[in-house]
């Protein structure tokens, strides 16, 4: 690693723990003892033998681009203990020359390189554009199968009526959602899940059943007319019914800053997603970038909340121009303190905005501030989110999965007086994920 690559902290390395065992485990391998034939290149890659239980050592190589990990170690958490004491160690070292990986550690930076330089290059022209036109619009008949069928079952639905969904269980919605999946239409299959669940999460579902059922109808009947749409909206469609997007992407270069970086778990527990919500320090646009791990592994892309990159991000055509890949990076810096925040009012307002280009749109990111939470009379609901003139507020909600001790972490952190949060803005109201005091440079992430 050479003087001019940004290291992390190890502060920002203990941020990329999976869980808090790893993050001590990961501390106890910070020092020199376990490691032999560490080494760092220009690039920022770092390398080392981890002694363990075993006679032969762990073979252990992090790239800082991703930052990426490889290790011989049977641990499925991501990164692991021994990437972490890695990383550590690195951290805690003086900058020294540049040193050539040994054979193990090359391979895998290279894959990684070669890999990079393919996502930089764009999808490959198809040998036969023909061919590829009527893949295409064979796919495209398929989804609009599924999307009749699906129609007629959401109609059967609202003519029997809702009172028996409670009991129906789940194995319908699975049934139809497969379909789905027959029909290439993987955007409709998730959804179509998300219903099956609805039944079960308490007061109200009769209610939120039917604004899904309305979401879904609107999406079903602008995909079956959307030849006749415009082209920004049309993408949009294309990408919530689940085709892959053709067009490569608007590049904008920046320094981008991260905001947050939460995971949440499908419906029927296949899929880890991860969130990362970034924000670009010259262009000040707003990023989505989002990372997928099978069962039994979690997603790879691992960024502590403060950092800052330096990298091209692509935005994918629809979406509301959220959704973005990140080309090559670096990290540069860790943020100068709070990023500039917005009123309630103008949040509710830049969300609203977002929906006439995409009316599925669940959240628009929005950094709200100064502003002051304001807790429930029963300390577990009612929760609010104020200005700190007092003239607004907006109804405070958690993600999926998230438990109420980050509003607690929140309310504890202004101790009543105002703060800068970053969070999603919905029609349920406004969801609290990163926080910064004024008199403190880190930011707090939201458990």
């Amino acid at each position: 690693m050479t003087g001019q690559q940004v290291r992390r902290t190890a502060e920002q390395v203990l941020a990329l723990a999976p869980d808090e065992a790893s993050r001590k485990a990961g501390g106890k391998l910070g020092g020199e003892g376990p490691w032999t034939q560490t080494g760092g290149s220009a690039s920022g890659a770092v390398w080392g033998l981890c002694k363990g239980s075993g006679s032969t050592p762990y073979r252990t190589v992090v790239d800082p681009a991703g930052p990426a990990y490889k290790c011989s170690c049977p641990s499925r958490k991501f990164p692991c203990k021994h990437a972490l004491g890695l990383m550590l160690l690195w951290a805690a070292r003086e900058a020294g020359d540049p040193a050539e990986a040994p054979d193990w550690a090359a391979g895998w930076l290279a894959e990684r390189a070669a890999r990079t330089e393919r996502r930089a290059a764009g999808p490959a022209r198809p040998a036969d554009a023909e061919a590829a036109r009527k893949r295409a619009e064979r796919r495209a008949e398929r989804v609009g199968a599924g999307v009749t069928e699906l129609e007629q079952r959401l109609v059967d639905l609202l003519r029997a009526g809702l009172a028996g969904q409670e009991r129906a269980g789940y194995a319908g919605w699975e049934e139809t959602a497969a379909r789905m999946v027959d029909a290439q239409a993987p955007g409709l299959a998730a959804r179509v899940r998300e219903l099956g669940a609805i039944p079960g999460c308490g007061a109200g579902w009769p209610a939120r059943m039917l604004e899904e059922f309305a979401l879904l109808h609107l999406l079903d009947r602008a995909w079956l007319g959307v030849s006749g749409l415009p082209e920004p909206l049309a993408a949009t469609v294309r990408s919530r019914v689940g085709l892959p997007y053709a067009a490569e992407g608007e590049p904008v270069r920046d320094r981008w800053l991260v905001l947050a970086q939460y995971d949440s778990v499908s419906p029927d527990g296949r899929l880890t997603t991860r969130r990362t919500w970034l924000r670009g320090l010259g262009s000040g646009r707003p990023a989505l970038v989002l990372d997928f791990g099978p069962p039994g592994r979690p997603p790879e892309l691992a960024l502590p909340t403060g950092l800052v990159l330096e990298a091209e991000a692509r935005f994918r055509p629809g979406s509301a121009g959220l959704r973005a890949d990140l080309g090559d990076r670096a990290v540069t810096a860790a943020a100068p303190g709070a990023p500039a925040g917005a009123s309630t009012g103008e949040a509710l307002e830049a969300y609203g905005a977002a929906l006439r280009e995409d009316p599925w749109l669940e959240s628009w990111p929005v950094v709200l501030g100064p502003v002051i939470p304001i807790p429930g009379e029963s300390g577990e609901g009612g929760w609010q989110i104020a200005d700190a003139e007092g003239t607004s507020a907006l109804p405070v909600t958690l993600a999926p999965g998230r438990s109420r001790s980050g509003l607690w972490q929140l309310a504890a952190l202004s101790g009543g007086g105002p703060v800068t949060v970053f969070g999603e803005c919905g029609h349920r109201g406004f969801t609290p994920l990163t926080a910064w005091h004024p008199h403190a440079a880190e930011p707090v992430a939201l458990g």
